[in-house]
Protein backbone atom coordinates (compact mmCIF):
# COMPACT_ATOMS: atom_id res chain seq x y z
CA UNK A 1 0.00 0.00 0.00
CA UNK A 2 1.65 3.48 -0.94
CA UNK A 3 1.85 6.26 1.48
CA UNK A 4 -0.29 9.18 1.21
CA UNK A 5 1.99 12.31 -0.87
CA UNK A 6 2.74 15.16 0.88
CA UNK A 7 1.49 18.32 -1.29
CA UNK A 8 4.32 20.50 -2.20
CA UNK A 9 4.75 23.64 -0.55
CA UNK A 10 3.71 26.82 -2.29
CA UNK A 11 5.85 29.27 -2.47
CA UNK A 12 5.14 33.10 -4.00
CA UNK A 13 8.02 35.11 -5.94
CA UNK A 14 8.17 38.69 -5.36
CA UNK A 15 11.06 40.51 -7.53
CA UNK A 16 10.64 43.70 -9.71
CA UNK A 17 12.57 41.83 -12.36
CA UNK A 18 11.14 39.52 -14.61
CA UNK A 19 14.12 37.55 -15.66
CA UNK A 20 14.83 37.22 -12.20
CA UNK A 21 11.49 35.83 -11.47
CA UNK A 22 12.14 33.78 -14.07
CA UNK A 23 14.79 32.52 -13.20
CA UNK A 24 13.73 31.69 -9.24
CA UNK A 25 10.85 29.98 -10.50
CA UNK A 26 13.01 27.88 -12.42
CA UNK A 27 15.57 27.16 -9.61
CA UNK A 28 12.07 26.37 -7.50
CA UNK A 29 10.49 24.36 -9.87
CA UNK A 30 13.75 21.89 -10.15
CA UNK A 31 13.21 21.15 -6.28
CA UNK A 32 11.12 17.89 -5.53
CA UNK A 33 8.74 19.16 -2.60
CA UNK A 34 8.54 22.87 -4.28
CA UNK A 35 5.82 24.97 -6.37
CA UNK A 36 5.40 28.84 -7.59
CA UNK A 37 2.14 29.05 -7.07
CA UNK A 38 2.68 32.88 -7.95
CA UNK A 39 4.71 35.81 -9.19
CA UNK A 40 4.23 39.12 -8.55
CA UNK A 41 6.32 42.69 -9.30
CA UNK A 42 4.95 44.87 -7.14
CA UNK A 43 3.36 45.23 -2.77
CA UNK A 44 -0.07 45.23 -4.61
CA UNK A 45 0.61 42.41 -6.59
CA UNK A 46 2.03 40.35 -3.74
CA UNK A 47 -0.51 41.41 -1.43
CA UNK A 48 -3.34 40.13 -3.86
CA UNK A 49 -1.66 36.54 -4.65
CA UNK A 50 -0.96 35.64 -1.20
CA UNK A 51 -4.91 36.70 -0.12
CA UNK A 52 -5.91 34.43 -3.23
CA UNK A 53 -3.07 31.60 -3.45
CA UNK A 54 -2.07 31.68 0.03
CA UNK A 55 1.08 30.24 -0.17
CA UNK A 56 3.30 29.25 2.54
CA UNK A 57 6.70 30.64 1.67
CA UNK A 58 7.81 34.28 -0.01
CA UNK A 59 10.75 34.87 -1.53
CA UNK A 60 11.09 38.71 -0.85
CA UNK A 61 13.24 40.95 -2.77
CA UNK A 62 14.21 44.38 -1.11
CA UNK A 63 13.79 46.95 -3.40
CA UNK A 64 10.23 46.52 -5.53
CA UNK A 65 10.89 49.58 -7.73
CA UNK A 66 9.76 52.53 -5.51
CA UNK A 67 8.28 50.32 -2.67
CA UNK A 68 10.08 48.47 -0.02
CA UNK A 69 10.02 44.81 0.34
CA UNK A 70 10.63 45.73 4.22
CA UNK A 71 7.43 47.30 4.31
CA UNK A 72 5.74 44.29 2.20
CA UNK A 73 7.46 41.78 4.57
CA UNK A 74 5.56 43.35 7.83
CA UNK A 75 2.03 43.73 6.26
CA UNK A 76 2.05 39.38 5.20
CA UNK A 77 3.75 39.07 9.24
CA UNK A 78 0.44 41.34 10.40
CA UNK A 79 -1.77 39.38 8.39
CA UNK A 80 -0.56 36.22 7.32
CA UNK A 81 1.94 35.57 10.14
CA UNK A 82 1.91 31.89 9.02
CA UNK A 83 4.17 32.68 5.42
CA UNK A 84 7.69 32.16 5.80
CA UNK A 85 9.95 34.83 4.47
CA UNK A 86 12.91 34.40 2.69
CA UNK A 87 14.67 37.82 1.14
CA UNK A 88 16.82 37.61 -1.56
CA UNK A 89 18.13 40.66 -2.71
CA UNK A 90 21.78 42.46 -3.93
CA UNK A 91 21.62 45.03 -1.40
CA UNK A 92 24.41 44.87 1.39
CA UNK A 93 23.90 42.11 3.79
CA UNK A 94 25.65 43.99 6.56
CA UNK A 95 23.11 46.97 6.32
CA UNK A 96 19.55 45.25 5.45
CA UNK A 97 19.80 41.38 6.54
CA UNK A 98 19.19 42.57 10.24
CA UNK A 99 16.16 44.99 9.35
CA UNK A 100 14.78 42.04 7.02
CA UNK A 101 14.53 39.81 10.02
CA UNK A 102 13.37 42.38 12.45
CA UNK A 103 10.63 43.18 9.80
CA UNK A 104 9.41 39.41 10.15
CA UNK A 105 11.27 37.53 7.68
CA UNK A 106 13.29 34.01 8.46
CA UNK A 107 16.66 34.66 6.03
CA UNK A 108 18.33 36.29 4.23
CA UNK A 109 20.47 35.38 0.76
CA UNK A 110 22.53 37.51 -1.55
CA UNK A 111 21.49 37.24 -5.44
CA UNK A 112 25.14 36.70 -5.94
CA UNK A 113 24.97 32.81 -4.49
CA UNK A 114 24.67 29.65 -6.40
CA UNK A 115 21.78 28.35 -6.56
CA UNK A 116 22.52 26.06 -4.51
CA UNK A 117 22.93 28.28 -1.44
CA UNK A 118 19.58 29.87 -2.75
CA UNK A 119 18.39 26.73 -2.06
CA UNK A 120 19.52 25.43 1.10
CA UNK A 121 18.55 28.92 2.28
CA UNK A 122 14.78 28.60 1.07
CA UNK A 123 14.39 24.82 2.55
CA UNK A 124 16.34 26.45 6.16
CA UNK A 125 13.57 28.96 5.96
CA UNK A 126 10.88 26.73 4.57
CA UNK A 127 11.77 24.45 8.19
CA UNK A 128 10.89 27.25 10.32
CA UNK A 129 14.51 28.45 10.85
CA UNK A 130 16.35 31.30 10.04
CA UNK A 131 19.33 31.53 7.33
CA UNK A 132 22.03 34.04 7.45
CA UNK A 133 25.41 33.50 5.65
CA UNK A 134 27.90 32.49 7.97
CA UNK A 135 29.77 36.20 7.99
CA UNK A 136 26.11 37.78 9.02
CA UNK A 137 26.13 35.21 11.89
CA UNK A 138 29.10 35.93 13.41
CA UNK A 139 28.28 39.33 12.54
CA UNK A 140 25.75 39.24 14.77
CA UNK A 141 26.62 36.93 17.18
CA UNK A 142 29.39 39.29 18.31
CA UNK A 143 27.29 42.06 18.91
CA UNK A 144 25.13 40.01 21.25
CA UNK A 145 28.47 38.44 22.93
CA UNK A 146 30.82 41.35 23.53
CA UNK A 147 27.61 44.22 23.59
CA UNK A 148 29.81 46.30 20.96
CA UNK A 149 26.76 46.81 18.75
CA UNK A 150 26.30 50.25 18.99
CA UNK A 151 30.11 51.32 19.17
CA UNK A 152 30.88 49.56 16.02
CA UNK A 153 27.31 50.63 13.60
CA UNK A 154 28.30 52.60 10.93
CA UNK A 155 26.01 55.66 10.09
CA UNK A 156 24.16 54.56 7.55
CA UNK A 157 23.24 51.49 10.11
CA UNK A 158 21.70 53.85 12.65
CA UNK A 159 19.16 55.16 10.04
CA UNK A 160 15.06 53.66 10.41
CA UNK A 161 13.74 52.00 7.66
CA UNK A 162 11.86 54.87 6.46
CA UNK A 163 14.76 57.44 6.81
CA UNK A 164 16.94 54.62 5.13
CA UNK A 165 13.82 54.29 2.10
CA UNK A 166 13.36 58.52 2.02
CA UNK A 167 17.62 58.78 1.73
CA UNK A 168 17.75 56.37 -0.87
CA UNK A 169 14.83 58.34 -2.90
CA UNK A 170 16.89 61.05 -2.74
CA UNK A 171 19.55 59.42 -3.76
CA UNK A 172 17.85 58.58 -6.97
CA UNK A 173 17.17 62.07 -7.83
CA UNK A 174 13.54 62.22 -5.98
CA UNK A 175 11.93 65.60 -4.81
CA UNK A 176 10.65 65.90 -1.49
CA UNK A 177 6.95 65.97 -2.73
CA UNK A 178 7.81 63.64 -5.18
CA UNK A 179 9.11 61.65 -1.80
CA UNK A 180 6.24 62.49 0.10
CA UNK A 181 3.11 61.43 -2.79
CA UNK A 182 5.59 57.80 -3.14
CA UNK A 183 5.13 56.80 0.32
CA UNK A 184 1.36 58.68 1.42
CA UNK A 185 3.16 61.26 3.53
CA UNK A 186 2.95 64.70 4.24
CA UNK A 187 6.24 66.94 2.75
CA UNK A 188 6.82 68.98 6.00
CA UNK A 189 7.16 64.79 7.38
CA UNK A 190 9.92 63.94 4.71
CA UNK A 191 11.15 67.22 5.77
CA UNK A 192 11.59 66.28 8.69
CA UNK A 193 13.21 62.95 7.80
CA UNK A 194 15.71 64.62 5.66
CA UNK A 195 17.00 66.63 8.90
CA UNK A 196 16.42 63.46 11.12
CA UNK A 197 19.19 62.03 8.41
CA UNK A 198 21.53 64.79 8.21
CA UNK A 199 22.07 64.84 12.33
CA UNK A 200 22.75 60.73 12.17
CA UNK A 201 25.00 61.37 8.91
CA UNK A 202 26.25 64.53 10.06
CA UNK A 203 25.67 66.24 7.10
CA UNK A 204 26.04 70.24 7.58
CA UNK A 205 23.45 70.96 4.60
CA UNK A 206 21.40 69.93 2.09
CA UNK A 207 23.76 69.74 -0.69
CA UNK A 208 25.55 67.34 1.22
CA UNK A 209 22.50 64.84 1.82
CA UNK A 210 22.29 64.90 -1.68
CA UNK A 211 25.60 64.22 -2.68
CA UNK A 212 25.98 61.41 -0.01
CA UNK A 213 22.23 59.89 -0.92
CA UNK A 214 23.50 59.59 -4.88
CA UNK A 215 27.06 57.92 -4.21
CA UNK A 216 25.31 55.47 -1.59
CA UNK A 217 23.17 54.64 -4.32
CA UNK A 218 25.97 54.17 -6.61
CA UNK A 219 27.59 52.30 -4.59
CA UNK A 220 24.78 49.54 -4.37
CA UNK A 221 24.13 50.06 -7.82
CA UNK A 222 27.96 48.56 -8.37
CA UNK A 223 26.81 45.73 -6.04
CA UNK A 224 24.46 44.64 -8.52
CA UNK A 225 25.23 41.95 -11.27
CA UNK A 226 24.46 42.60 -14.58
CA UNK A 227 22.20 39.75 -15.39
CA UNK A 228 19.63 40.67 -13.21
CA UNK A 229 19.50 44.80 -13.43
CA UNK A 230 18.85 45.13 -9.73
CA UNK A 231 19.32 49.03 -8.42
Amino acid sequence: MSRPTMPDTRVLIVDDHPFMRRGLAQTIKDQPGLSVCGEAGSVTEALQIIESSRPQLAVVDISLGEESGLELIKAIRQKWPDVKVLVSSMHDEMLFAERALRAGALGYVNKGEPPNVFIAALQRVNSGQIYLSDRMTNRMLDHVLTDKGEQIRSPIETLSNRELEVFEMIGKGLATKQIAAKLGLSPKTIETYREHIKQKLNLANSTELTRSAVQWVLEQGRNTSPADGET
